[in-house]
């Protein structure tokens, strides 16, 4: 109680002094909740994430299909003098909204065609500006811990934010993420034993079929990049996207899911996790090779986030308009 009463002070310390805010450290937060059909829940969720006028949702990207919405947040992060990262409002606002996403969604009746494990599926912190990776891990472990012990949430970490920097997907697959429970191409409800088969990093070792379970992590940027398949055959999709995933033996640093997206549509669901290397115009060239082969037709991709450099752009907007 003491140490939660001196972080409070210690947040409205900062909050009060504007000049705490150095707009060339930046933090961004993807976080990525279970729910898109429902107004009323992602309304109150917005609300939280508005209570602190230094946090901005510069995007919000939903799919109806999938079910699954991204919130794309930035603010700054402040350093003391040994130049260890001590605060930032991104914190607060964080919990906030994962507090409005328990209380608005109930994972037993949610589905959707993406997989999931929980009400606040995934949170990832990525360095922007100046800002460095150690600075995303120790808000990713910060955030954890609150998640874990406040609303009994276990919490699984990874990347940098985890000692061994274990991959997310790896800790996904192994807690069945990526294997559907509904339909053969849908997850619906919760699907797993209550008790985990491995601990997680924070948090019970028991489950709420409501919540779930939620994975935090830091990395360096990632670029989504989804590109629809005019056919009615997940598998199809599915082939085609682990030929073109590293995984799969395909393009390297590329990740990618073969996804139900429509009556008509499927949709390859790409990471892209080295953009510089590997880029769009390839993967979408690679997908259009494949899709011939199957005999289907491809659509042109697109992103679902905008570029690091567009979302600083937007939070210096946002600050420089007196919203402070």
């Amino acid at each position: 109680m003491h140490r939660r009463r001196e972080e409070m002070d210690m947040n409205s310390t900062f909050k009060n002094n504007k000049k705490a805010a150095d707009y060339s450290r930046l933090l961004c937060c993807k976080l990525y909740i279970s729910e898109s059909r429902n107004l009323t829940a992602l309304d109150s969720i917005e609300r939280a994430a508005r209570l602190d006028p230094e946090t901005v949702i510069v995007k919000r990207f939903e799919d109806r299909a999938y079910n699954r919405v991204r919130y794309t947040l930035v603010s700054y992060v402040v350093v003391d003098s040994t130049g260890s990262a001590i605060y930032s409002p991104l914190h607060q606002t964080v919990l906030a909204m994962a507090e409005a996403a328990y209380g608005a969604v109930n994972l037993e009746f949610h589905s959707g065609t993406h997989p999931r494990l929980g009400v606040v599926d995934d949170i990832a912190f990525h360095p922007l500006a100046m800002a460095s990776i150690d600075e995303a891990a120790w808000l990713a472990k910060a955030v954890a811990a609150d998640i874990g012990s406040r609303f009994q949430v276990p919490v699984f970490l990874y990347d940098a934010a985890h000692p061994t920097g274990i991959a997310l997907d790896t800790i996904r697959r192994e807690l069945d993420y990526y294997r559907p429970n509904f339909m053969g191409n849908q997850w619906a409800g919760w699907s797993m034993p209550e008790v985990l088969p491995i601990n997680p990093d924070e948090g019970p070792t028991s489950v709420s079929r409501a919540r779930g379970i939620s994975m935090i992590g830091a990395r360096p940027w990632i670029s989504p990049y989804n590109i629809p398949i005019i056919s009615t055959d997940v598998s199809v999709a599915r082939r085609i996207a682990r030929m073109v995933s590293a995984r799969g033996g395909g393009l390297p640093t590329v990740q990618t899911l073969g996804l139900v997206h429509g009556d008509d549509s499927m949709e390859i669901a790409c990471n892209l996790l080295e953009p510089n290397r590997v880029g769009a115009d390839r993967v979408q060239a690679r997908v259009e090779m494949l899709a011939a082969q199957e005999g289907v037709d491809v659509e042109k991709g697109y992103f679902t986030d905008l570029s690091p450099e567009m979302i600083v752009e937007r939070f210096m907007s946002v600050m420089s308009d007196g919203r402070l």
